[in-house]
């Protein structure tokens, strides 16, 4: 299908006609980052706390502003006013925005790092426990993780700025989430597309309508504890007892038909061999592996078996990933820079559409002063704050975090780059284990889950940037504007996040591995 980027780059005046980059900054565009950053925060906050899987919602969250806006120049339109075109960089902008805004609530530990010091867990691990010593737990505060959330988010922006043109120009990574999201806006904002554009739009609101409607109804036949439509004994009452039941969620539905089958599939066969085989099996074993007085959520009893084996074998996938991308990202560089002369937007052998996209991904560049000045001030600030607010987490290790990380985060972004896997937990892991054991068994847990945040943060974030920087490469759609809608929806996200987070750590039982919102990957850091 032909697209506006068909039309736009045979233009010879393109790069001369498109506007200045602020312009791609909008009221309206900031209004609808804000509701859909909201909307998207809750339902990853959602699936953050209750499984742990969340998956890439970048082009839905490009298909949300794309209706938000449309539906706003209609409304303008009707009331006798004059509208501002809507554009596919405005669209790229919301789109970065809102993204930026609810990745706080993915990555931001709500669901694991932050939410493993709070003084529940610290019981629930024994307060006798090894390495456990008393005091290290901090309750969560809306306060302390706004502030946290600030002084650390900032940094993962500016970590890779010098390198996106090595990742998306030179050696033209293909991130296929950034890919996606831009040939769903340029499709949009065609002629042709808005036949498409409206099926999609019409299909949206259908499934949105039957979905929410749905819900309510579930609602209204709810039950105290375990009765109801969201937990439908499927297969009987016994195998409901080892969590085997229907909930006729939408939320899971609409994540398993974005996620691939594989993970589907993996899901699957993890609930079966657990929860239907290993876990009754261990269950039999009380008295002998384990007291039998003690309830079942203790870490002494049944709960331990679940959480260390499913520790296990995380980290053994993990490291097994980790090593996977690790080698062939270093054979795809070496592959690339032997093979591959370097590129510049000036050649004449260059296609044409690739030099009008380069030129004006370049044209607005940003300094690279500026990158490394604004890293180092967030990074010192990071380093002043931090050890104040946790003070098991020496000073110097936040120095020697924040100096490999930018490193970490290019191996991260160039895997991502190439297999749109985020590997930042890995990263986060590794930061764990290593920081808990130099630190010692007094300061341990604390600075090991801190020191995890850290890096995770600015590896995630990071890569988060480059699928954005990917999208705005192919949208034509300045890198200027796109950092400061990234700057401007991590603020955002920074008091939106903790503000969803307890929403549910108020009004749920969070951690509980009985209930419905286990929080599983807080159990595997």
């Amino acid at each position: 299908m032909e697209t506006e980027m068909d039309h736009t780059i045979d233009d010879d005046n393109v790069v001369k006609r498109l506007p200045p980059w602020t312009t791609n900054i909008t009221c309206r565009g900031l209004v609808a980052s804000v509701v859909i950053g909201v909307i998207f925060s809750v339902i990853v906050m959602k699936l953050n706390l209750t499984t742990g899987l969340v998956p890439n919602l970048n082009v839905s969250a490009a298909l949300f502003a794309f209706v938000f806006i449309k539906t706003w120049t209609k409304m303008v339109h009707k009331s006798g006013f004059v509208a501002t075109p809507f554009t596919k960089q405005e669209n790229t902008i919301i789109q970065t925005c809102a993204v930026a805004c609810y990745s706080i609530a993915v990555g931001g530990g709500f669901g694991s790092y932050l939410l493993g010091l709070n003084k529940k867990t610290y019981e629930e691990a024994g307060v006798d426990a090894e390495g456990n010593s008393p005091g290290s737990y901090k309750e969560p505060g809306i306060g302390w993780m706004i502030g946290f959330l600030f002084v650390t988010s900032f940094v993962g922006l500016l970590a890779l700025v010098p390198l996106r043109k090595i990742m998306i120009i030179d050696y033209k990574l293909p991130y296929p989430s950034g890919t996606a999201t831009a040939v769903l806006i340029n499709g949009f904002h065609t002629p042709k597309g808005d036949k498409m554009a409206k099926k999609q739009v019409v299909g949206f609101t259908k499934f949105l309508s039957a979905s929410f409607v749905w819900a309510c109804f579930q609602w209204f036949y709810s039950g105290s504890g375990t009765c109801g439509f969201t937990s439908f004994p499927t297969f009987g009452l016994k195998a409901f007892r080892n969590s085997f039941y229907f909930d006729f969620s939408m939320t899971y539905i609409g994540a398993g038909m974005i996620c691939s089958h594989v993970v589907n599939l993996s899901l699957l066969a993890g609930a079966v061999l657990s929860y239907g085989i290993m876990w009754p099996l261990i269950e039999d074993r009380k008295g002998a592996w384990f007291p039998s007085s003690l309830p079942e959520s203790s870490m002494k009893s049944l709960n331990g078996y679940k959480v260390f084996i499913s520790i296990a074998l995380i980290l053994g996938d993990g490291l097994y990933n980790f090593l996977k991308i690790a080698v062939f990202t270093a054979r795809t560089i070496y592959l690339t820079s032997r093979k591959m002369p370097k590129t510049n937007p000036d050649d004449n052998d260059q296609p044409r559409d690739d030099s009008e996209l380069n030129e004006v991904f370049l044209r607005d560049n940003i300094p690279f002063w500026l990158a490394a000045t604004g890293y180092i001030t967030f990074s010192v600030v990071s380093i002043v704050v931090i050890p104040l607010m946790f003070p098991e987490l020496k000073w110097y290790y936040v120095v020697i975090a924040y100096i490999i990380a930018p490193s970490l985060g290019f191996c991260n972004a160039y895997g991502a780059g190439l297999t749109d896997m985020n590997m930042a937990y890995n990263y986060g892991k590794v930061a764990l284990f290593v920081l808990s054991a130099i630190s010692g068994k007094h300061d341990g847990v604390i600075a090991g889950l801190i020191g995890c945040g850290l890096i995770k943060s600015i590896v995630s974030i990071s890569s988060d940037l480059m699928h954005d920087f990917k999208t705005g490469h192919l949208t034509l759609t300045s890198p200027r504007s796109m950092l400061v809608s990234q700057a401007i929806g991590t603020t955002i996200g920074c008091v939106v996040a903790p503000l969803t987070f307890f929403l549910f750590y108020k009004a749920f039982d969070i951690g509980n591995p009985d209930g419905e919102y286990k929080a599983p990957i807080c159990y595997c850091v």
